[in-house]
């Protein structure tokens, strides 16, 4: 649903401000990833002396500083947390690692700091890619607008300073300063931003536009009806701001868990030395069993039990087209249990193209039907959708397209590129046109080899704008009309659609597989296209002509009503709806970068069937990070009992807890495999027709 618009240059009307630049955040202006990099270079230098018994001058001070530069941040706010009589893991790892490095296991406090640093680097980071793009956002928006006064003159302001009532013209390419409504003047106005309509829409007087959509060929006047901070565009900013806030309510049982089990290490560890010394027992000996109780209840093994099969997913999806931004986004991508799809971009391509071309017969002076660039030789309409039109280059429907794509050369608009596009598909040469006109709402006219062409709407082009009927069923196909007329004679119709992207119906199929319910349909454009695309992919719940917010609103209801929903979607007013789902996914080529930050996920290479190939991936992680916990959470169980009970000596102690370490990380990375992405029931290369 984003467009080629969205990327274009400020227009020349917005020349007292400057091209507007995204400025996205740098990984290592981010304190908190330079102190993870550091910490892991300092980790990756000790080690390798340290495996070949260097001496300790070399290694040591490399692993102090890789627990000085990855522990401190994590230290200083554990103990800020602990003034506020609050304890969490982050420094109850920091006092493990400290304690390991204590009683000679530098090794495994250093891995302990090096694990932890960089998980708050890569939600540091998550966290301030979302805040540029939401910033970014505000870019849709122009700066100034030209405001007419009482008498007719115009003057340049800003656009947070208009107000209800005032009158902005609007020229050509320049994009809409407030939402308001047309009072003087016919254009077409790409909506992409805010509706999502793959093609821009006729708007004149009486008609209500948005802040931040691009105005086509014609002038408008646009009386404001809200006010700035009210706008559309606005109004997308807080709900993705709001909705990130209150995205992720399971950090909220982490917590509870974190400061559970930090008490109760603390309290445990403390008792295990105490305890023996008020029995009599010697300090060495109490001090050296409340150290390996440390070590082998530290949760080292339950961390790598959820990481490595997760990051494994993660690599193994990015392989496959499919970037997860975190663990936490891959763990809880297979947790979905409702799906919404946005139409145009995520099911469809996103791009016009011409699918059919079909000549229409004329009256002859004799009073029969003759073909003036009528049907084929056995009277049907020839499609661009099947292939070549019969007669080879020289049949009327390519005569047909090659004049219409000569008279609409000289356009920009979306349905003269598609039939141009189409043409110089086929070969076909083209002849210059003269005379070029463009109206808005209408068309295009020119001379083109000695004819008058006429391209457009064919309410406006054709007698008494009577349709023919070859015309009224490419509509009720969901496609946009175009009538070609040849010196005042109807030639010709040529129909522009959006297509189906590959394995549209086969992901559609999956997803319902997976979920247990066949996904809903959730798009701004008009009831009979979406109806129409979600009939050709097995759609039957359809939410058509939806604004960013209702989008977002009908997401919020079914979260409320219990369900999990992934939202796949690309554009800028999918952005809400991506923030307020469980799971977000935009797809990466047609994706605007609002859209990209929003998501949880992105589909890097558009191909629609890697979403429940991915939300099978996830499960199949899940799985394996409860084999881990369990196998992580028997040996600890066991060593900690064996330790209370009897005597677990420390090199057993270390190896027990080591082992479990190794075992559960190389379980989690049998999904780095190749053969663990999951192959969809259905042939990624068909195309649905």
């Amino acid at each position: 649903m984003s467009s080629s618009l969205d990327r274009r240059p400020a227009p020349a009307g917005d020349a007292p401000r400057p091209a507007a630049v995204r400025r996205r955040t740098r990984v290592l202006a981010l304190p908190e990833a330079r102190w993870a990099a550091a910490s892991l270079a300092l980790f990756l230098l000790a080690l390798p002396p340290y495996l070949l018994d260097g001496p300790g001058w070399l290694w040591g001070p490399l692993f102090a500083a890789a627990y000085a530069t990855g522990g401190w941040e994590p230290g200083l706010e554990g103990l800020r947390a602990l003034r506020e009589r609050t304890l969490d893991v982050d420094l109850l790892m920091v006092v493990a690692a400290l304690g390991a490095a204590a009683i000679g296991q530098v090794l495994d406090g250093a891995l302990l700091i090096v694990i932890f640093a960089t998980s708050g680097a890569l939600e540091a980071v998550a966290t301030a890619r979302t805040e540029d793009s939401v910033r970014g956002l505000l870019d849709l928006a122009p700066a100034t607008a030209t405001r007419l006064r009482a008498d007719g003159s115009e003057e340049t302001v800003e656009a947070g300073l208009l107000a209800v009532g005032d009158t902005v013209l609007v020229r050509p390419g320049e994009r809409i300063g407030a939402d308001g409504t047309v009072v003087g003047g016919a254009s077409e106005v790409d909506q992409a931003t805010i509706t999502g309509e793959p093609l821009p829409v006729a708007r004149e007087a009486g008609d209500e536009v948005f802040a931040g959509t691009v105005n086509g060929t014609g002038v408008l006047r646009v009386r404001v009806g809200r006010d700035p901070e009210d706008s559309v565009i606005a109004r997308i900013v807080r709900m993705v701001e709001e909705a990130s806030r209150t995205k992720a309510p399971t950090q909220l049982f982490v917590e509870k868990v974190e400061q559970r089990y930090a008490l109760g290490m603390v309290a445990a560890t403390l008792a295990v030395f105490a305890v023996p010394l008020a029995l009599g027992d010697e300090l060495t000996p109490a001090l050296l069993r409340a150290m390996t109780f440390m070590i082998v209840a530290s949760p080292c093994a339950v961390v790598l039990s959820t990481m490595p099969p997760l990051l494994s997913a993660i690599a193994n999806a990015g392989r496959h087209g499919v970037l997860a931004k975190s663990a936490v986004v891959m763990e809880r991508l297979g947790r979905v249990d409702a799906v919404a799809l946005d139409k145009t971009g995520t099911l469809t391509e996103g791009t016009p193209r011409l699918t059919d071309v079909v000549p229409l017969p004329a009256p002859s002076p004799t009073g029969e039907e003759e073909r003036v660039y009528g049907s084929d030789p056995d009277g049907r309409p020839e499609s661009a959708a099947d292939g070549p039109p019969r007669g080879g280059a020289g049949s009327d429907a390519d005569r047909l397209l090659r004049l219409a794509a000569s008279a609409e050369h000289g356009s920009e608009h979306p349905l003269a590129r598609a039939i141009v596009g189409a043409a110089l598909e086929r070969g076909l040469v083209l002849s210059p046109a003269e005379a070029f006109a463009a109206t808005p709402g209408r068309g295009v006219a020119a001379t083109v080899d000695g004819h008058r062409i006429e391209v457009g709407a064919p309410a406006r082009l054709l007698p008494d704008g009577a349709r023919p009927g070859p015309a009224r069923e490419l509509e009720e196909a969901g496609k946009t009309v175009v009538a070609v007329v040849l010196d005042g004679r109807p030639a010709g119709l040529l129909a522009v659609a959006d297509r189906l992207r590959p394995g549209a119906a086969g992901t559609v199929a999956a997803l319902t597989r997976l979920t247990g319910r066949a996904p809903a349909l959730l798009t701004g454009d008009n009831e009979r296209a979406a109806r129409h695309v979600a009939e050709r992919v097995g759609i039957t719940d359809v939410r058509a002509g939806l604004l960013p917010g209702e989008k977002a609103a009908v997401v919020r209801e079914w979260e409320a009503a219990g369900r999990r929903v992934l939202v796949v979607g690309d554009g800028v007013n999918d952005a809400p709806a991506l923030a307020a789902a469980h799971c977000g996914v935009a797809m990466g080529r047609t994706g605007s970068d609002l859209a990209l930050e929003t998501a949880d996920a992105v589909v890097v290479r558009d191909e629609l069937a890697a979403v429940p190939a991915v939300v099978a991936l996830s499960r199949a992680a899940h799985r394996l990070v409860v084999q881990n916990l369990v196998i992580a959470g028997a040996f600890i169980a066991v060593l900690v009992a064996w330790d209370l009970i009897g005597t677990l000596p420390l090199p057993l102690g270390v190896a027990g807890h080591e082992g479990s370490t190794v075992l559960v990380g190389l379980n989690g990375l049998r999904l780095l495999r190749e053969a663990a992405w999951p192959r969809p029931p259905f042939s990624p290369g068909r195309r649905e027709r």
